[in-house]
């Protein structure tokens, strides 16, 4: 019996390179408009990714017009991998970047929104280059297999394994019957809060081509940033951290309750126990975080051309948001040098690696949800504890939690902790320090960017050695595919015929 059927998985890649390519024809229209001397480089890599995605079309035009699970899974992964592979492309070819382990590094991060970088002077890089980094940040933060979904359909392949695929999440709530509507319907709103907040950072003060970059930035919970100083370089305008601040929010939000607000039913989103629980972690994480800053930090020597516009108690608060916020939703923008406070903050921050915004959301991260139904299920094991004859269920939004899903995710977090503990001592196998491991580690795992130690908040990752960039990039994209979906290749029961 034939497990899988590639004709279809290869035509599906095709697909997905012709939009990697489109994505660099655009930054090559820049480029010629602005002169800046990477056109011949991005066009280069648009025609080869262009080339080849024909070609795959071509020869996998009489493909079976159904995908399978197991197809899906693959399609998935040697989809995040294809797109890379021809990310790093624009980077050679222009000479922004020298080595290839370099390029890899600097377009998994991109692809899988998390921010880290190894460019030491962004601002020194031709603007279409730049605008490219934000675009592997846009294509990859909603997840390109959504956009996959909801067009695969109208060509006539199915996409529900794909969407079991990618998104891993404890509930199913459906804004529509059929997965290729439901996912056009994120979409939607991933494209229309993006424009939303270009145009607000613009009237803010940014520049139209800092506020689209940073808002593809935004939305996707990626975190480059066309600065140096990332969003510490607008601390003189308060404003314009707070829209950053209120578009991270929305970006961890789960999607489907933000489609359920703008449809007017507010109520939904409110009875949502993760949405409740996601609120009251940047609340208190916050007014802790607030609290240590106000009265034990200088902001002055932790953050870069800090003027307190409106005196110290609202910078105090502000950075507190903003850095809770980023971290939390895995955006890693930052204001200040988190890692520069005192140690109780840089240990909060640490644990937030581990946190992560809503599930189906564009954040990474372990997702609030999980922590949630571990926190109910360890209350529920207390209870059973005292009373061992007792039948007691875990509920969640009014719905009983399977014992078997409980397990699945006690496996998750298992398996989590395992891959942060052999990635860090990996990363020490290349030379790393024990700070410096730990936070590469669950920065990278976490999909969370700016990391502890050599890679804090307000220095870069071009310091680490070849292999740990492919090393972390392999966490990266591990993390992102939510573990599962990645690492089921490696078994060897999946590629067993049924």
């Amino acid at each position: 019996m034939k497990v899988y059927n590639f004709s279809t998985i290869f035509h599906m890649l095709g697909l997905l390179l012709l939009f990697n390519a489109t994505a660099m024809y655009i930054c090559s229209v820049l480029s010629a408009y602005l002169g800046d001397g990477a056109m011949n480089g991005l066009l280069y890599s648009a025609f080869i990714t262009t080339g080849v995605a024909i070609v795959t079309l071509v020869v996998t035009r009489n493909r079976k017009r159904e995908i399978r699970k197991r197809d899906g899974y693959l399609t998935v992964v040697l989809g995040w991998l294809s797109m890379v592979l021809f990310g790093t492309l624009p980077y050679l070819l222009t000479g922004a970047l020298q080595n290839y382990s370099d390029a890899l590094f600097e377009t998994m991060s991109g692809f899988t929104a998390t921010g880290a970088t190894i460019i030491q002077d962004i601002e020194a890089l031709p603007k279409s280059i730049i605008l490219w980094r934000s675009l592997t940040h846009w294509l990859g933060g909603m997840g390109i297999i959504v956009l996959a979904v909801a067009i695969l359909p109208l060509l006539g392949i199915g996409g529900v394994q794909l969407f079991s695929a990618e998104a891993t999440g404890v509930g199913g709530d459906k804004l529509h019957p059929r997965i290729s509507d439901t996912a056009k319907r994120l979409w939607y709103i991933y494209v229309g809060f993006t424009a939303l907040e270009a145009i607000l950072l613009s009237l803010a003060g940014m520049t139209v081509f800092d506020a689209v970059n940073h808002s593809m930035s935004t939305m996707a919970s990626g975190g480059f940033s066309t600065k140096n100083e990332s969003l510490a370089y607008w601390n003189h305008r308060p404003v314009i951290q707070y829209i950053v601040t209120l578009f991270m929010f929305l970006a961890g939000t789960n999607f489907v309750l933000i489609y359920f607000g703008l449809k007017g039913k507010l109520q939904r989103i409110w009875q949502d126990n993760e949405f409740r629980w996601y609120i009251g972690f940047v609340t208190f994480f916050t007014l802790i975080t607030f609290i240590g800053i106000y009265t034990n930090v200088n902001l002055q020597t932790t953050a870069v051309d800090h003027p307190q516009v409106f005196g110290e108690f609202e910078s105090s608060f502000r950075h507190a948001l903003f850095q809770v916020v980023a971290i939390i939703t895995t955006t890693g923008f930052v204001t200040a040098d988190f890692a520069g406070w005192i140690p109780f903050l840089t240990m909060l921050f640490f644990g937030l690696f581990f946190l992560g915004g809503s599930s189906g959301s564009t954040s990474g991260g372990v997702k609030v949800i999980r922590h949630l139904v571990m926190i109910k299920n360890a209350i529920l094991e207390f209870r059973r504890a005292l009373h061992p004859n007792a039948i007691v269920s875990l509920h969640l939004n009014h719905v009983t939690i399977q014992q078997s899903l409980v397990y699945r995710i006690l496996g998750f977090f298992i398996l989590y902790m395992l891959l942060f503990i052999i990635g860090a001592v990996v990363l020490s196998f290349f030379g790393l320090d024990f700070l410096s491991s730990i936070g590469a580690s669950a920065a990278s795992l976490g999909n969370v960017g700016p990391s502890l130690g050599d890679f804090g908040p307000v220095s870069t990752y071009a310091s680490m050695p070849t292999g740990g960039k492919i090393w972390c990039s392999f966490l990266m994209l591990v993390g992102r595919l939510e573990l599962f979906t990645a690492l089921i290749l490696f078994t060897p029961y999946f590629w067993r015929d049924h």
